[in-house]
């Protein structure tokens, strides 16, 4: 199935409902799923463009192509490059959310409004990307931290790819209950 043109997925993202969430977006992967509580509150944007992205089918298929052990595991690049996005960017939506163990955030070039698909989860305290990058949510629990800390122990070669591929298979979003 063809993935959506940056056109019909940023009129998705408009679309994006905040009020009929808070979101959860499940990654299933080769290695286990990675549940992510999404925040609405400190990065309205970034959430509504994943929400819009995982809905699409646009994750599904795509890989963890940067792999930095202690620091991150990447992906959601269409390319499994790390050079593709979905054709658009978005603005940086800077916060206070430390980057620490399971914390979301966007990749993002030099230029701070540059982010669009590719997205990072945190191995371990980040500091220097406080303020820096677009944090915009965690790991659900403790299962899904495990999935992403597995990943970050897959052996790397150049460029921190990872010598065996890690895919995610399947994105979906889970519209959660207020507490």
């Amino acid at each position: 199935m063809p993935k959506p043109n940056a056109a019909a997925l940023q009129k998705a993202a408009e679309k994006v409902d905040l009020t009929a969430g808070p979101f959860q977006v499940a990654l299933e992967t080769t290695m286990g799923t990675i549940r992510l509580d999404l925040d609405a509150k400190v990065a309205p944007g970034h959430v509504r463009n994943m929400v819009a992205l995982a809905e699409s089918g646009f994750y599904d298929g795509t890989g963890f192509h940067r792999i930095i052990k202690g620091f991150m595991i990447q992906g959601g690049c269409p390319e499994g490059t790390g050079t593709g996005g979905p054709g658009y960017r978005i603005p940086a939506e800077f916060n206070a959310t430390p980057h620490e163990p399971g914390v979301l955030s966007m990749a993002r070039t030099n230029d701070p409004n540059s982010a669009g698909s590719q997205f990072f989860i945190c191995l371990g305290k980040a500091t220097h990307l406080d303020r820096n990058y677009t944090a915009f949510g965690r790991t659900a629990d403790d299962a899904s931290l495990q999935v992403v800390r597995a990943i970050g122990d897959v052996a790397t070669g150049p460029n921190d790819r990872p010598r065996q591929p890690v895919t995610i298979t399947k994105a979906t979003v889970t519209r959660l209950q207020s507490p």
